[in-house]
């Protein structure tokens, strides 16, 4: 077993390493190919750098007020003279003050004769016909063609001078013609110190060199390279390279970069070694290691297993302590920790066992109580009809189905249907009719479309009490209460209001606050009360939205008070 577990453990860790070495080789190699492109970039940016600076002071010397005025003229056919000429070479030369590298810059009028400098010379002579209709096509931009035909160490670009006030129509052309060594890029772009490591090639847009820093790659290879695509590996004599082009949209030229592939891979070779020399040492020591936890786990398991048979026989006693290692000795607690456990639970059940035999026995003596009173009420109704009490035998009535509701009406959790809740309000309102007498009015007001409504017992009565003793008992006319049922979508709004003291905003403000904070007693010679209602209403009605209950208190000063709950028309959930 012992040698399988090994044996699976080795082909783990081999399968592991393998896809570390694979994983890291493949990051390293993408960071290096994102690098190289990084570097392309920035290389680029520098050249358009450039080109920028160059094209900035070209167009300043192009719209140039008095060459402007030059060109418009000889257009409209009068030449300039030989001293209007001589006035050029502080406009021309800015290009040449500001930029290093600038051989000459030369102005040609539109018919290609040379203004500047002052020979004979023509456009036509210097470059192709074709590069002067691209230059005209440009309308004005700055074209950059490549090496100069008649010199290999410039390079040249030609701009179309387009006169402002003649609609820019072509006035003439400006050819600037620059040292090839100015577009050289020096050093690493890397940045890193490996000035050999990388192989920058300047091409063309018609795939001649414009410069390089490695004279062993030819014309012909350069071609080649342009033509392939991007981020792909080539191999050039014996080495092989990690080829990144970066086209120019301003000059349309191509950056190529050439980077070894050992010098991306470098890292990997040395990653490779250090997964073979970790693998061996890994597996030396893993083997020692297995033998040695073995011999020292599986001994003491199997004297705890030996020791602990005894439980299948129903005997269920704590264990000796067999072994000094940490983790057996975990086991052993915890096996004892969990006997001790099963004891104790034995007795627990036991001892509720007992204890719901005498609750049972107390529950039953305890229904012999209501029992009596209902008994007794029952002969002092009869007492008071033989009497001729009419009045009084009716209040009995209602005071014992009032006791009965109370202390025996429980049913499904503490649900009682709405009917039988307004019949409940009706017998408390009937007893204290007979205290207030006149003092007290009262109105029911629900359809009988509501009767099955449920709701949690005795959740009215203390609203319509709130309302009798804080409301009309102050008054010394006649007070009202009223208690009116009405839907409201999903819900039922059960309202209790009455046209007693009131309260002012103060004392108002302080009764929700403490509704909000749990901290309002129960109202006057009652233990429910407002509290409770809403404590009872947030139990049974504890769901979101609209399955949730809402109670709200209006109140004004010597005009009355109004409370107000809502509830689902399906209830709410059974505690």
């Amino acid at each position: 077993m012992l040698l399988g577990f090994l044996a699976v453990m080795l082909i783990i860790l081999t399968f592991v390493g393998g896809i570390t070495f694979h994983s890291v080789s493949t990051m390293l190699k993408n960071n290096a190919e994102k690098h190289i492109q990084q570097t392309a970039i920035q290389a680029n940016g520098r050249l358009e750098g450039i080109i920028e600076q160059i094209n900035s002071l070209t167009t300043l010397v192009s719209t140039n007020e008095y060459i402007q005025h030059l060109l418009l003229r000889d257009i409209e056919g009068q030449p300039a003279t030989f001293a209007e000429r001589q006035a050029l070479p502080p406009i021309i030369n800015l290009v040449q003050m500001y930029t290093d590298g600038i051989k000459s810059v030369e102005l040609y009028k539109n018919d290609g004769a040379r203004l500047y400098p002052l020979d004979g010379s023509s456009l036509r002579d210097k470059v192709p016909e074709d590069w002067i209709k691209l230059a005209t096509a440009k309308k004005g931009a700055l074209v950059w063609f490549g090496i100069d035909p008649l010199d290999t160490t410039s390079v040249l670009a030609i701009r179309q001078i387009s006169l402002i006030d003649r609609h820019f129509s072509t006035g003439g052309y400006l050819l600037i013609r620059s040292d090839r060594s100015k577009f050289a890029l020096k050093g690493s772009l890397s940045g890193e110190g490996e000035e050999d490591a990388e192989t920058v090639l300047l091409l063309g847009s018609d795939g001649q060199f414009i410069t390089s820093n490695d004279d062993t790659i030819s014309q012909k290879t350069a071609a080649t390279l342009l033509e392939g695509a991007n981020d792909h590996a080539v191999s050039i004599g014996k080495n092989s390279f990690i080829v990144v082009k970066q086209r120019s949209s301003v000059t349309g030229w191509t950056l190529l970069i050439l980077t070894p592939v050992n010098v991306i891979t470098k890292g990997i070779s040395v990653l490779r070694t250090t997964i073979l020399v970790s693998a061996i040492m890994g597996t030396l020591l893993f083997t020692l290691l297995s033998f040695f936890l073995s011999t020292l786990i599986t001994r003491p398991v199997f004297k705890l297993i030996k020791a602990m048979r005894d439980t299948r026989l129903g005997i269920l006693k704590p264990i000796e302590n067999v072994s000094f290692t940490m983790e057996i000795q975990e086991l052993n607690y915890s096996y004892n920790k969990m006997v001790d456990n099963i004891n104790e639970l034995i007795q627990l059940v036991y001892e509720k066992e007992v204890s719901r035999s005498h609750t049972e026995l107390k529950a039953l003596q305890a229904q012999i109580n209501p029992h009596f009173l209902f008994n007794s009420l029952d002969v002092l109704h009869w007492s008071l009809l033989e009497k001729d009490e009419d009045q009084l035998a009716d209040y009995v009535v209602a005071m014992s189905d009032l006791f009965r509701y109370t202390i025996t009406g429980a049913s499904k959790g503490g649900w009682v249907k709405l009917r039988d809740e307004l019949e409940h309000v009706k017998r408390y309102l009937l007893i204290m009719k007979m205290r207030f007498e006149d003092r007290l009015v009262w109105e029911i007001e629900s359809s009988p479309e509501f009767a099955d409504v449920e709701l949690p017992r005795l959740l009215l009565q203390p609203l319509v009490e709130n309302a009798i003793l804080h409301g009309v008992e102050s008054k010394i006319e006649p007070g009202l209460v009223k208690l009116t049922v009405t839907r409201d979508g999903e819900r039922i709004a059960i309202m209790v209001e009455d046209d007693g003291v009131g309260m002012d905003e103060e004392k108002l403000r302080t009764l929700l606050e403490g509704l909000d904070s749990g901290k309002v007693s129960s109202s006057k010679d009652s233990g429910l009360g407002i509290a409770n209602v809403q404590k009872r209403l947030q139990l049974f009605f504890s769901g979101k939205n609209e399955q949730s209950a809402v109670m709200a208190i209006d109140s004004r000063k010597g005009q009355g008070t109004r409370i107000s709950i809502q509830i689902p028309i399906r209830g709410g959930r059974t505690l």
